[in-house]
């Protein structure tokens, strides 16, 4: 967009701004005292995903989010924003439907299946996903045999999608909200197929927990937990950052009293 297309923009919208209450003026005020506040971002130079444009936009639409909200962008929120930032940047994206057991979203042609992690907890060098997938069939009794199946459920789930990206809220404090994009190897969690598997005998929980640790000769890379109990589901503990890709970061500062604090 040229400069006169920006002036033309500005006439038009404030020319808009003369039939809005005094409320609505007010939630206007909000977004444009936060857009004021340049958040602080980067983004790796060789990143085919983000690129600057899409390092900006989505800045924005985290801006707006953090305007009305302390809480972390939701996943579908973070689905929703990333496919419009990357279709209006130029790279083809389109969502998958609600509901598919695959990716979540297709960019540029490629599958990818993406997350978020934004527990109070949460640790900065290493990843975490609470709910990678729902096991809810497959033997599951106490052996650690047991196990094969369930870990076989995981191969399965990913041959589904190409790629896995997590959205994770780092800093969360009253005037920053920090965000990174990583990118967790694929080919890093199918090495889950050499790893070692132990069933959690000792827990209550029915049926009973186990994991499937993975570990390089000097530390451990990952862990899957296989979490018993009603739910049912896979998380991935202790994945540490080093063996995977950051995209982008976003800082966001708080602007000192929103809007929802003056009415509230």
């Amino acid at each position: 967009m040229d400069a006169k297309d920006s002036a033309a923009r500005i006439r038009e919208l404030a020319a808009a701004l003369g039939g809005l209450s005094t409320y609505q003026l007010e939630w206007l005020e909000g977004v444009v005292n936060q857009f004021k506040l340049k958040p602080d971002l980067w983004r790796e130079p060789k990143s085919e995903l983000v690129t600057d444009c899409v390092s900006e936009m989505f800045g924005d639409a985290l801006q707006i989010h953090h305007c009305f909200s302390r809480e972390p962008l939701s996943k579908d929120r973070f689905e929703y924003a990333f496919e419009r930032v990357l279709s209006r940047c130029g790279i083809p994206a389109q969502l998958a439907s609600r509901g598919n057991p695959g990716h979540d979203i297709t960019i540029a042609g490629e599958r990818f299946s993406l997350k978020t992690q934004a527990d109070r907890s949460i640790k900065e060098d290493f990843l975490h996903i609470s709910k990678f997938m729902e096991l809810g069939k497959g033997r599951w009794n106490k052996a650690e045999k047991d196990l094969v199946g369930l870990r076989d459920q995981v191969f399965k789930h990913m041959n589904g999608y190409d790629r896995i990206l997590q959205l994770r809220r780092i800093t969360d404090t009253a005037t920053l909200q920090k965000y990174e994009l990583v990118e967790i190897p694929k080919d890093l969690l199918l090495k889950a197929k050499d790893g070692t598997l132990r069933m959690m005998h000792g827990s209550a929980q029915r049926p009973k927990p186990g994991t499937c640790t993975v570990a390089a000769k000097d530390r451990r890379l990952f862990e899957l937990y296989f979490d018993g109990g009603t739910e049912r589901k896979l998380q991935i503990r202790y994945l540490d950052k080093r063996d995977c890709q950051v995209h982008a970061s976003w800082g966001i500062k708080r602007i000192p009293a929103t809007i929802v604090e003056k009415t509230t």
